[in-house]
């Protein structure tokens, strides 16, 4: 089995690729009538789900996992325990399924990042205490966490300020095709 493309979006940190490959490679298999099960990476396939924010699709893929996997193999038994936690917005048990298993450091760096993220977008101002429980962290790391990344911290509230990060867009539309555009709009209404 040709797994090329999944190992090119993991060495090249793609990450937000990887279940859509691993999808895509899945069906591929599947339609040749290759039995794959065996050694398939389920764990990263679930990861790659979950990173997406596609708990459902993680969901589904759990229930096609043949149970000897499951059994065999701990690691996606792990993985989809972060899956589970996060199937019912338990985010500190995001955090203790992730301690519960010995995941690389980057794993968990990239978990935190992903929720600081969130929080980032999702929030003006947040408690230290809710942003504690969203890292993973005590009220004191989380607090030096968001310090390091530019929010403040009211110490008499217990408030974090986030510091929203400046828009960056780009512009995906050259003079060309506005020109197209623009004849094809006129030739409509003449």
């Amino acid at each position: 089995m040709d797994f090329t493309p999944l190992k090119s979006a993991l060495e090249s940190k793609a990450y937000q690729n990887i279940a859509d490959i691993c999808d895509e490679l899945m069906l591929k298999v599947s339609a040749q009538g290759v039995e794959f099960q065996d050694e398939w990476p389920y764990t990263i396939h679930i990861l790659g789900h979950i990173y997406v924010n596609d708990v459902n699709s993680a969901r589904f893929l759990w229930k096609t996992i043949p149970p000897v996997v499951k059994d065999n193999q701990p690691e996606v038994a792990a993985a989809w325990k972060i899956g589970q936690e996060l199937w019912v917005r338990n985010y500190a048990g995001v955090h203790e399924a992730i301690r519960g298993f010995n995941w690389t450091s980057e794993v968990k760096e990239l978990y935190t990042k992903k929720m600081f993220q969130l929080l980032l977008s999702g929030y003006s101002t947040i408690s230290v205490g809710d942003t504690a429980l969203f890292l993973g962290m005590n009220e004191e790391d989380a607090s030096n966490y968001a310090l390091q990344r530019g929010w403040t911290v009211d110490s008499v509230s217990r408030m974090l300020t986030v510091k929203k990060q400046p828009i960056v867009t780009e512009q995906k539309l050259d003079p060309s095709k506005l020109q197209r555009l623009t004849e094809y709009v006129f030739h409509l209404e003449h």
